[in-house]
């Protein structure tokens, strides 16, 4: 049974830093990627960064670029999301998933078919 955890959520002010981490069990590594999704209301979720599990090849939307960093542990089997320079745009539900389907690198919510619970970002001005 696949589990993935998220935790580190929180209130900060703007220009803070988070780290989301995102603890997971069950899986296989191999050909998986794992990827960080947000989500505020009325909108529909989408990709934060997304990381090849074992390679480290990743993507990160334009708007998170040079102030997130997607990163993979291994031995502990941890997906983190190390967010500085927060704003108050960067305020959603973070939500952690993996895809194991195709080994290929996905965007969308539909290439993923694990999740996690989310764990809130508030970021205030």
């Amino acid at each position: 049974q696949v589990q993935l955890v998220e935790s580190g959520g929180g209130f900060v002010e703007a220009g803070g830093s988070l780290r989301l981490s995102c603890a997971i069990s069950g899986l296989t590594f191999s050909n998986c990627y794992m990827g960080w999704f947000r989500q505020t209301p009325g909108k529909e979720r989408e990709i934060v960064a997304t990381i090849r599990w074992i390679g480290g090849s990743s993507y990160y939307r334009e708007a998170v670029k040079g102030r997130f960093t997607i990163s993979s542990d291994n031995a502990n089997s941890t997906l983190y999301l190390q967010m500085n320079a927060l704003k108050p745009q960067d305020t959603a539900v973070y939500y952690c998933a993996a895809s194991t389907r195709t080994g290929l690198m996905a965007l969308r919510t539909s290439g993923y078919d694990y999740w996690g619970q989310g764990t809130q970002v508030t970021v205030s001005s």
